[in-house]
C-alpha cells in the first residue's frame, strides 16, 4: 500500500490553517478589542505585545494558500471563483491593517487617531471575511463538470455572515487571553473583565452553529448523531464546555496563562467540529480531497519542498516567541 500523498497535503493545509488561526487570531483580536481601550498608553502597550511577531504570523496563511493552489488546484479554482469578493476584501483589510500598524507609531499625535481607526477597521474586516469564507465552504458550492456554477454573491447568505460574526468574537477572545498573558495592572484587569462575556458569547455562537449545520445538512446530522460516531465525536463538545468553564473561572483565579491556552483549545475544538462535519470533502458537498488533488508526481515534488520549509518556519516562529517572551510594560516597546 503506497503513501497517500493527497491526504498528507490535505493535513498540511489543515495544519497551516490552524497555525494561522492560532498565530494571527490573537493578533487580529487585539485590533478588534481596540475600541474597548481608550487610554493611549494602553493602546501602545497592546500594539507592543505583538509588534515583534505579527508579520511572521501570516506566513501560515501564505503557506496554506500556496499549498491549496499546488496540491488541490480544482479546489483552489472553485473557491477563488466563488469567493473572489470576500477574499479580495480580506486581503485589502490585512494590507490596510498592516500599513496602519506601522504608520501609527510614526504619525504625528494629531493624526494617530486615523491610524487607530484604520487598525480597528482592517482587523474587523479581515476577520469577518475570513469567517464568511469558512461559512461558505461549510455551506458548499454548486459544481457541474468541475466548474463552479453559482453566483458571485452566493456567500451573502445568513450562515456565512453569521460565521463571520462568530470569528470576530473568537479572535477577540484569543486577543483577550493574549493580553491577559502579556500585560499587567489596569490593562490586564480590563481584559479579565472582558473574558466572561466573550466566553459566554462564543459558547452561544458555537451552540447555534452546532444546531444550524445538522438541521440544514442531513448528511452532517448523520455524521454526528449516528452510532458509533456519536461516541467517537463526543470529546469535541465536552472539551468545548470544559474550556469555556475554565475561561469563566480564570477571572477568579487571576491566572495569567490559562485564559489564552483554554481559549486556543476552545477555538481549536470548534474548528475541529467543522472539519468533522465536511470530511473527506474539500469542496462540499461532493468533491473529496482525493478528487481535487494534483497528480501524484506533483504532490511528491511539492512535499520535498514542504518538508524542508515547514521546519524552518516552525523554528523561526518558536525562536521569535521565545526571544520576546514574558510580560510587556509601558516602559518597553518594539518600535
Amino acid at each position: 500500500m503506497g503513501i497517500d500523498l493527497s491526504l498528507i497535503w490535505f493535513l498540511i493545509i489543515i495544519f497551516s490553517i490552524m497555525m494561522y488561526i492560532v498565530m494571527d487570531g490573537f493578533d487580529l483580536g487585539i485590533g478588534i478589542l481596540y475600541p474597548l481601550v481608550k487610554n493611549k498608553s494602553d493602546r501602545d502597550l497592546m500594539m507592543n505585545t505583538v509588534a515583534p511577531v505579527w508579520d511572521g504570523n501570516e506566513t501560515w496563511l501564505v503557506l496554506g494558500g500556496a499549498g491549496l493552489f499546488g496540491a488541490f488546484p480544482l479546489a483552489y479554482a472553485i473557491i477563488l471563483d466563488a469567493l473572489s469578493i470576500p477574499l479580495t476584501i480580506m486581503l485589502l483589510g490585512l494590507i490596510f491593517r498592516g500599513v496602519a500598524f506601522e504608520f501609527r507609531f510614526k504619525a504625528a499625535p494629531e493624526h494617530q487617531h486615523f491610524w487607530d481607526k484604520a487598525f480597528i477597521g482592517g482587523s474587523i474586516v479581515a476577520t469577518f471575511t475570513q469567517g464568511v469564507v469558512v461559512g461558505a465552504v461549510i455551506e458548499g458550492f454548486p459544481v457541474e463538470n468541475r466548474i463552479y456554477t453559482g453566483g458571485y454573491f452566493d456567500w451573502l447568505a445568513p450562515f456565512p455572515l453569521f460565521c463571520g460574526f462568530g470569528l470576530v468574537v473568537a479572535y477577540a477572545l484569543l486577543g483577550c487571553g493574549w493580553l491577559v498573558m502579556k500585560t499587567e495592572e489596569n490593562l490586564q484587569k480590563q481584559m479579565y473583565r472582558a473574558l466572561r462575556p466573550l466566553t459566554l458569547l462564543m459558547l452561544a455562537i458555537i451552540a447555534i452553529i452546532s444546531i444550524w449545520t445538522p438541521l440544514a445538512h442531513p448528511a452532517i446530522a448523520e455524521r454526528w448523531f449516528s452510532l458509533p460516531n456519536l461516541f467517537f465525536f463526543m470529546p469535541v463538545p465536552l472539551l468545548i464546555f470544559w474550556s469555556s468553564w475554565q475561561l469563566m473561572k480564570a477571572n477568579h483565579r487571576t491566572s495569567h496563562y490559562a485564559p489564552f491556552l483554554t481559549a486556543l483549545l476552545m477555538i481549536f475544538m470548534g474548528f475541529s467540529g467543522l472539519g468533522i462535519s465536511i470530511w473527506p470533502n474539500i469542496i462540499p458537498p461532493y468533491i473529496s480531497y482525493e478528487e481535487a488533488a494534483s497528480p501524484t508526481q506533483s504532490l511528491g515534488f511539492m512535499l520535498v519542498g514542504a518538508l524542508f520549509i515547514i521546519p524552518i518556519i516552525l523554528t523561526y516562529t518558536f525562536w521569535s516567541y521565545y526571544v520576546f517572551r514574558g510580560k510587556i510594560n509601558h516602559n518597553q516597546g518594539y518600535h
